[in-house]
């Protein structure tokens, strides 16, 4: 796996956690999922997201590694 996949299932995995939380447990958990729609939209300016710095010194790769006849291998 690479890091634009993790950084999609991370994301994806903190707003459906969070809508789980604000239903059983206190609505002011829509604010952590506001947060992270608000982070996806800036990024999509900036290019900078706080989750991939942190994916990358964990040393997740950010391209699928390269084989021969020049096919991406995915995980």
């Amino acid at each position: 796996m690479y890091i634009d996949r993790m950084l999609r299932m991370i994301a994806g995995g903190f707003i459906l956690l969070s809508l789980v939380l604000a239903h059983y447990h206190n609505p002011n958990w829509l604010w952590f999922t506001g947060f992270v729609g608000l982070n996806l939209f800036q990024s999509a300016f900036t290019n900078w997201c706080p989750m991939m710095t942190i994916l990358k010194k964990l040393g997740m790769p950010e391209f699928p590694e390269r084989h021969c006849g020049g096919h991406s291998k995915s995980i």
